[in-house]
């Protein structure tokens, strides 16, 4: 017996590659959908990356029916087969998975080698040694799909019986035609691009809530930053801190610290406003409980300035270190205190009321 190698067919090329990009793009769109819509919480969009895969899937099942019905209209060959080699490879019911080495001899062809997994029953097993004959079939133009005939005819029952054939060599190998490196690449860099496509599109929303997320992550109420400031409200405080350029001793800039977060979401009545040169806190009265507390826009934050540069300059400190000021109504009446720390530990203390109006001077000692 002549025995020649017989090529695979090759698949067309533009075609796969198409195929290929538009699977990458449309895995690399659904993930990136389903993630980003998750995160910026888009229910259109995490919807949408769940039906795009169906539908493409939809679309290309529908587009291979053509295919699928020109193949399914070819007559397929009978052929004799000798079996090489064969082993299980899994399977723990009836049916066994067999996976065949076989050399097929087509009657008008040159005999091929080729490996299949069948299906076969236990108790059918013996049947199915190596060195025996079997019938087999499969399309002409894909001699890779060998089918093992388990009932054949009684003319092909006969020929199997007193066939004997010789082995195909190795070089005679047919199988399924593999994608190239190039299909591969091309359906990477779909993926690739319909990911970046969507993160684009909605890259404000990302970053957006990548910020929101990063000014504040200790508090539990919302967070907002400004040029040069942060503000930090929780359910119980809320503080400003400024830049290194700028205080609160600055024309206007306490009162648009403390508006800022008293008209925030949360906020309330305080029970204790301290302000340094440049950090804001104040600590809210608790909801539905009555007590000493104030409304801390109603502080005089035109005289503040001026208060601070008295403490500063005429109660004795050299060289002040530090000041804070600390409003209250623990007394029942608003106060105002600023404290001032020099050098050596020298302190000296201001005590004014609601309008700014000094009504105490402690100097240092």
């Amino acid at each position: 017996m002549t025995i020649t190698t017989v090529a695979s067919p090759a698949p067309r090329q533009p075609a796969a590659l198409a195929r290929g990009f538009l699977t990458g793009g449309v895995i690399g769109t659904s993930l990136a959908a389903l993630v980003v819509g998750g995160i910026v919480e888009s229910v259109p969009l995490f919807v949408a990356g769940l039906v795009l895969p169906a539908l493409y899937g939809l679309l290309r099942f529908l587009a291979g029916a053509p295919r699928r019905a020109r193949e399914a209209a070819v007559v397929p060959r009978t052929a004799l087969a000798s079996i090489e080699d064969r082993h299980a490879v899994g399977g723990e019911t009836s049916d066994v998975p067999v996976r065949f080495e076989l050399t097929v001899a087509p009657d008008d062809a040159p005999a091929f080698r080729v490996e299949v997994t069948q299906d076969i029953n236990v108790v059918d097993l013996p049947d199915y040694r190596p060195g025996g004959i079997v019938v087999v079939t499969y399309p002409p133009d894909r001699p890779w799909r060998v089918r093992i005939v388990k009932r054949p005819t009684p003319e092909w029952e006969d020929r199997a019986a007193g066939a004997r054939l010789d082995p195909a060599p190795g070089t005679a190998v047919v199988s399924e035609p593999q994608e190239s490196g190039a299909v591969g690449f091309v359906r990477l860099f779909g993926l690739l691009l319909g990911a970046t496509a969507v993160i684009l599109l909605f890259r404000a929303e990302l970053f957006d809530e990548d910020a929101a997320g990063g000014r504040a992550p200790a508090s539990s109420g919302p967070s907002v930053s400004a040029t040069s400031w942060t503000v930090v409200v929780s359910s119980g405080s809320g503080t400003v801190a400024l830049g290194p350029d700028r205080s609160f001793l600055d024309k206007g800039e306490l009162g648009r610290a403390v508006g800022s977060l008293t008209d925030a979401p949360g906020a309330r009545e305080a029970l204790t406003v301290v302000v340094q040169e440049r950090l804001l806190s104040v600590v809210f009265s608790p909801t539905g409980t009555r007590g000493p507390r104030f409304d801390p826009r109603s502080l005089p934050h035109d005289r503040i300035p001026a208060l601070v540069e008295e403490a500063t300059t005429t109660l004795g400190v050299r060289s002040p270190l530090t000041w804070q000021l600390t409003a209250d109504r623990l007394d029942g009446t608003l106060r105002i205190r600023i404290g001032v720390t020099g050098p050596a530990g020298t302190a000296a203390s201001l005590e004014a009321d609601g309008r700014g109006t000094v009504v105490r001077r402690t100097p240092a000692r």
